[in-house]
């Protein structure tokens, strides 16, 4: 029972960071229309096309281009990795989603990430690092995790998020360059509170994008976490991978920076600020799994 209201505590959150996250770029779109002429629904409309026109233009970038950035070369059969190539077409069935292609990095430090925008373009990579330093159960809770992010469309979701990141960083700009061109306008019907509202909004707006897009990250690994014990009836396998994987001092080498989030835990091994970090503190998620 812990496990299911788990994953439907961590599905309810991320529809609210969502929405809450949609409707600040609406209101910095609108921060800066206020700004400049004093109405709000022509920087909505704005923040609508843009994020919907970046957002389509992001979510059609391959899984092919992800695993090139990560140097990552496809299985394309198990007689190699007869028991990593099994547990993916088990974890997959289980989940009632198509077998994801299957690709491995060449890397000592264990970790493991998944791709694709929909479960038909679903795609997990490992490193040769996991392979060695974990046993099967452990292997398959992991890759149990990884599917999950498949099956919950959260390759789709960042894509998003990181999209919408990407439009408020554009709009506050634009924002604060066309703002030094607006000093002389008509300010009659601008309040004086709201314009100052609007200045601070647009200053910081990219620093709170970023924490939010965080946020939905964090959330979305504890939910992988809980939907991978459904899958495998195993918390405990998990939590020893977690301890493994995060408690490996080396980083990934052949990570690129740009797809570090993605990963089951921070390849880069960064110290930074919780706000500001892809993955929940791995004690955190260890202790959640042992209380399964």
């Amino acid at each position: 029972m812990i496990m299911y209201k788990q994953i439907e505590r961590n599905k309810r959150q991320t529809v609210f960071i969502v929405a809450g996250f949609i409707l600040f770029v609406l209101a910095v779109g609108a921060a800066i229309t206020y700004m400049m002429n004093g109405e709000i629904f022509t920087g909505m409309i704005l923040a609508v096309v843009l994020g919907g026109a970046y957002t389509a233009m992001m979510l059609m970038s391959s899984t092919n281009v992800v695993m090139r950035m990560n140097h990552a070369h496809e299985v394309k059969d198990g007689s190699k990795h007869r028991r990593l190539w099994d547990a993916v077409g088990n974890m997959a069935m289980v989940a009632r989603i198509p077998r994801p292609r299957l690709f491995i990095i060449k890397d000592s430090s264990p970790n493991a990430f998944a791709t694709g925008t929909s479960p038909e373009k679903g795609a997990v990579a490992v490193t040769t690092g996991l392979l060695d330093k974990l046993n099967h159960e452990e292997i398959e809770g992991v890759i149990a995790h990884e599917v999950a992010h498949i099956r919950n469309y959260d390759i789709r979701l960042s894509t998003i998020a990181v999209a919408l990141v990407s439009v408020v960083a554009i709009i506050s700009d634009l924002g604060i360059r066309m703002m030094f061109f607006s000093r002389g306008g008509n300010n009659n019907n601008k309040h004086p509170i709201l314009l100052i509202f609007a200045l601070v909004l647009v200053i910081i707006a990219p620093l709170v994008a970023m924490m939010i897009r965080m946020a939905i990250s964090r959330n979305r690994e504890y939910l992988a976490d809980a939907s991978a014990v459904e899958l495998t009836r195993n918390p405990g396998a998990l939590a020893k991978a977690l301890e493994k994987i995060s408690g490996a001092s080396q980083p990934v080498r052949e990570a690129s920076g740009a797809s570090a989030s993605i990963y089951f835990a921070d390849p880069l091994k960064r110290k930074t600020a919780q706000l500001f970090s892809s993955h929940p503190p791995p004690e955190e998620r260890i202790k959640r799994l042992y209380n399964m």
